[in-house]
């Protein structure tokens, strides 16, 4: 009787442990991109047609966010953008965005640029790393879980802060 109730306990924990996941081999890239996945206006040729429903398939995944972070850096949008805080590109960190802040807007802009310095990038990373730095840049924005937005980076800091140095020297 005591065995059997504790085979059940340990069948509910791992039945009810719910994990996050995650996509080790992702799905290749298709070939049309969401071409009108953000609308810039109702007018549409042809006349109205039905609203594409497009969702970032890594919203609220602690891994993706995390995976965007790392990609922000790696495809050197931070050498524009500065960690969010903006430089020669606008300011990520902001409510009111000029072409939307909703994730199919972010991706749109990703993919297809904007005028005045935003280049393409569609065609150049593949389409689940575009969602993945759309998580992190909602996550510095607070539009993300809290529990799933990492509060560090993973990466080693190769040099010291402002904040360690004193008098020239490393603490």
């Amino acid at each position: 009787m005591r065995s059997s109730a504790a085979i059940a306990c340990c069948i509910f924990l791992v039945t009810s442990c719910q994990r996050e996941k995650r996509d080790f081999r992702p799905a290749p890239s298709r070939v049309a991109v969401f071409g009108d996945a953000a609308r810039e206006s109702p007018l549409q040729p042809g006349g109205s047609q039905p609203a594409q429903v497009v969702s970032n398939p890594y919203d609220k995944s602690a891994y993706a966010i995390s995976e965007g972070q790392r990609l922000f850096d790696w495809y050197n949008c931070s050498g524009c953008h500065a960690h969010g805080g903006g430089a020669i590109g606008p300011p990520l960190v902001k409510q009111d965005w000029v072409y939307g802040g909703q994730p199919e807007n972010l991706f749109d802009t990703i993919v297809k640029g904007r005028p005045n310095g935003m280049p393409a990038w569609g065609g150049r990373i593949p389409e689940y790393q575009i969602w993945q730095i759309v998580a992190y840049v909602r996550s510095i924005n607070h539009e993300e879980p809290v529990s799933a937005t990492p509060a560090r980076t993973d990466s080693i800091q190769p040099q010291p802060t402002l904040h360690s140095v004193v008098d020239g020297a490393t603490k």
